[in-house]
């Protein structure tokens, strides 16, 4: 009896946990929604639930010669995209290689990718600048990809690597024995296995440009090469006279397509995530 009164008690107090997180994260997503939805452009004005709810800055965004949202949603899908595919890419090959292969450095250079993983890419956005201003790619959508990459490369190699090396090498030894080489192995064996992490690093670096101001504020000059982030800080600058309403609606839109990727990948989070975090 005291037992499950105790595991009851245990059962509850998550569940009230739970719940608390989940109003925390909605009560802010509740009012930036209502705020799209608010008449006019004044933040203190705003109601939870408007009295006339209107659409009209949602058309404003698409419509209006001005609003060059379009074109900031587009700069920012194509850098995301880059983002997401390179990342997989090259995270997935250099794992590979640390999970598989033994060679000279091999345990300096882990190393060297953990001490860098304790520092953030604007420690060194100084150096980053000039390196790009010297090859021409300031103010570039391939500079930027680049940054976003290789800036991530530590995180997405650990929890990569940490994944493959769940993986039994009896695979591999069997698949050599058979004939097939390291690149097939690689393709035919080790990634559709490694699908749930890779489908965790391909999220979090699409999610990655929409959300990040920092970085684009340094690297981007030009307004037609705006991101999303970079772009919707004008509407609360001194250019739209502090549109928080237009802004709201313009953040709300950016959960699309992080929604769709999601929904395509969602499968493999959730095992990714737990194994990817618990092996590494």
């Amino acid at each position: 009896m005291k037992r499950s009164l105790k595991s009851a008690l245990e059962v509850s107090g998550i569940y009230l946990v739970v719940l608390i997180m989940f109003l925390i994260i909605l009560y802010p997503l509740l009012w930036a929604f209502s705020m799209s939805l608010n008449p006019g452009t004044s933040l203190f004005s705003l109601k939870m639930i408007p009295d006339n709810w209107s659409l009209e800055h949602y058309e404003w965004l698409f419509n209006n010669p001005s609003s060059n949202y379009t074109l900031w949603y587009k700069n920012t899908l194509i850098i995301a995209f880059a983002n997401g595919i390179a990342s997989v890419c090259i995270v997935s090959i250099v794992a590979y290689v640390f999970s598989r292969f033994r060679f000279v450095g091999r345990k300096n250079s882990i190393y060297t990718f953990l001490l860098l993983q304790m520092f953030p890419v604007l420690m060194g956005m100084v150096a980053i600048y000039l390196l790009l201003n010297t090859v021409n790619l300031l103010d570039t959508f391939l500079g930027l990809i680049l940054i976003y990459v290789f800036g991530g490369l530590p995180m997405n190699l650990f929890l990569v690597k940490g994944y493959l090396d769940t993986i039994p090498r009896d695979l591999d030894e069997s698949a050599k024995i058979d004939g097939a080489g390291y690149l097939t192995i690689f393709f035919r064996i080790l990634v559709p296995l490694a699908s749930p992490i890779i489908a965790v690093v391909a999220l979090f670096t699409f999610m990655a440009p929409f959300f990040d101001f920092l970085t684009p504020q340094i690297i981007i000059r030009s307004p037609e090469k705006f991101t999303l982030a970079l772009g919707l800080y004008n509407f609360i600058n001194d250019k739209f006279a502090n549109n928080f309403t237009m802004f709201a609606a313009g953040t709300i839109l950016i959960a699309i397509p992080i929604s769709i990727v999601f929904l395509l990948l969602q499968r493999f989070l959730i095992s990714g995530l737990a194994d990817g975090a618990t092996k590494g």
